[in-house]
């Protein structure tokens, strides 16, 4: 498997896991109540359109905020790697008041773009995951073919949340919603997971100076 086909896989299995269509289907269906069929296609297609553009922003201007504001990389990492975990934890067991997750009726407003674009659809897992994987896509030789791969996977990522919408009705008529709780509570169990690899890997990025240096001091 080439490296740009393992990171094609890699950012859009963890993107789906935190964007997690089916934990979108019944604040979708709640927003949309009561409009018409072609008010409910315009409304998911706007929202998938929107979290595509920001996700497009933070991987092409996501190294640069990192600059802006003097963040290494091993600190983003762990910073998402919390996020992430605490998104994991949520899914798994989510609070009765709703959490980083709303869950309520929104009332006026572009709903495309909040609530169900920011922050269910792209929040703060999905930036911390992006400002990452533009910082390792900088640092990689093959730049271009990378970020080809990641482009491709973010909008097969978008691509299939919007066909999530779309179907949003059939599909919970057929799963039900104890289905899609059970399959919102695995997806949080992994993406716990994956927010606790990164908070080690940050850990580890981030001490390698400082070990460094003591094997030094230690010689002398």
């Amino acid at each position: 498997m080439t490296p740009e086909v393992s990171l094609f896989i890699s950012l859009f299995t963890t993107l789906l896991a935190i964007i997690n269509p089916l934990e979108a289907i019944p604040v979708y269906l709640g927003l949309i109540d009561g409009k018409p069929a072609d008010e409910q296609r315009r409304v998911a297609r706007q929202a998938c359109l929107y979290a595509l553009l920001l996700s497009f922003f933070f991987l092409l201007f996501g190294t640069l905020l990192l600059r802006v504001f003097e963040v290494p990389l091993s600190m983003v990492r762990v910073v998402g790697g919390v996020i992430l975990t605490r998104v994991g934890f949520e899914l798994f067991n989510p609070p009765a008041s709703g959490g980083l997750i709303p869950r309520g009726n929104e009332e006026g407003g572009n709903v495309a773009f909040v609530p169900l674009a920011m922050p269910i659809m792209f929040g703060p897992g999905a930036i911390a995951t992006l400002i990452s994987m533009a910082s390792t896509i900088k640092q990689s030789p093959g730049e271009l073919m990378h970020f080809v791969a990641a482009s491709a996977a973010i909008v097969a990522c978008m691509a299939a949340t919007w066909l999530s919408l779309t179907y949003a009705k059939p599909i919970l008529r057929r799963i039900g919603r104890q289905g899609i709780d059970a399959a919102t509570r695995i997806v949080g169990f992994f993406v716990a997971a994956m927010g606790m690899g990164l908070i080690f890997n940050g850990a580890v990025e981030f001490l390698q100076p400082y070990q460094a240096a003591g094997r030094v001091a230690l010689a002398l």
